[in-house]
């Protein structure tokens, strides 16, 4: 392994490139939800499932040898994908008990627990150029968000604990990351195979959702039925923004640490914010604007900044 700036650079920019596909999954996500009325733990399901399903047809095509994964790393994948799974269920139930702009702001708690762990468990420097980039997008993420307003604040215990585990989850989703990558474990072969076992756990998810509520065991799964259009904004969900997005995510993590990655990940409200804009001329209010550039100071700000060391970035082999 070899540490560089130039290795720094391009985590940097995979990072960005990740977190500007993501942006783009809340506005896909809300038009199929109030378009077709989809569940939201049935959505979650065909999402994960149409990711390892692309996965599997890109790697069958391109590089059918990143197929292998030596079974002592099963438990660990499986684990990883668990992780993923409870990350998009905590997610789901956040928007639905806090409402979108509330639920942002927990699940972007997730770079100061992420900070917190990598110290705890990679001895992570932390760093004042750290600590004042995580305050810059905790406020920015405030201010995209709507979250000022406090009418946005009426929450209950579920909302809250739902919307920390967010946070949480996905900070362990940022660690895992990095393990599977100082495992040596490629980062599409640790997608694929995450993906798959969330949507296996997302499967159960249903299943028990649905004997809770007394429903008949799996009825939502074929919610969109004969619709060619809904299954298509799925699909497209699903192999595009989604895969794109946690893919080049899960690169960056073999160049950066996870906090860094974390924190460059913040910029994904205000990236949001410009699609809407320039999709369906949502204009921004003051509020967002200024959260929006002061999200982006904070990434910039931890590019210049932050100095890279061994600690930080490692190019693999």
């Amino acid at each position: 392994m070899k540490s560089t700036s130039s290795s720094y650079s391009r985590g940097y920019l995979i990072a960005l490139t990740a977190t500007a596909l993501w942006s783009t999954t809340g506005i896909l996500i809300s038009y199929i939800s109030r378009t077709y009325a989809l569940p939201s733990l049935v959505l979650a399901f065909w999402r994960d499932l149409f990711v390892a399903f692309g996965m599997i047809v890109g790697l069958a095509i391109f590089s059918r040898a990143r197929f292998h994964l030596p079974r002592i790393h099963w438990g660990f994948l499986a684990v990883y994908g668990l992780t993923l799974a409870i990350f998009n269920t905590a997610w789901t139930f956040s928007v639905q008990y806090n409402g979108a702009a509330v639920a942002t702001v927990l699940a972007f708690s997730s770079p100061a627990i992420t900070a917190i762990l990598s110290r705890l468990v990679f001895r992570e420097e932390f760093s004042r150029v750290k600590i004042l980039s995580i305050v810059l997008t905790s406020v920015g993420v405030i201010l995209v968000s709507g979250a000022i307003d406090p009418s946005m604040w009426k929450l209950n215990p579920l909302g809250i604990i739902f919307g920390l585990l967010t946070g949480l989850f996905f900070a362990i989703y940022n660690l895992e990351g990095t393990h599977a990558s100082n495992l040596g474990i490629d980062s599409w072969t640790a997608l694929l195979y995450s993906f798959g076992a969330a949507a296996v756990f997302l499967f159960f998810f249903n299943l028990g959702a649905d004997l809770w509520m007394g429903k008949a065991p799996l009825s939502d799964l074929p919610w969109l039925g004969a619709s060619l259009d809904g299954w298509g904004w799925l699909f497209f969900l699903g192999v595009a923004p989604t895969l794109g997005g946690f893919g080049l995510y899960t690169l960056s993590l073999r160049y950066l640490s996870p906090t860094v990655t974390s924190l460059i990940a913040t910029a994904e409200p205000g990236l949001t914010v410009i699609w809407a804009y320039l999709l369906f001329g949502e204009l921004l209010t003051a509020p967002q604007l200024i959260g929006s550039l002061i999200l982006f100071a904070g990434v910039v700000l931890l590019r210049l900044g932050e100095k890279p060391n061994p600690a930080e970035i490692t190019e693999m082999p």
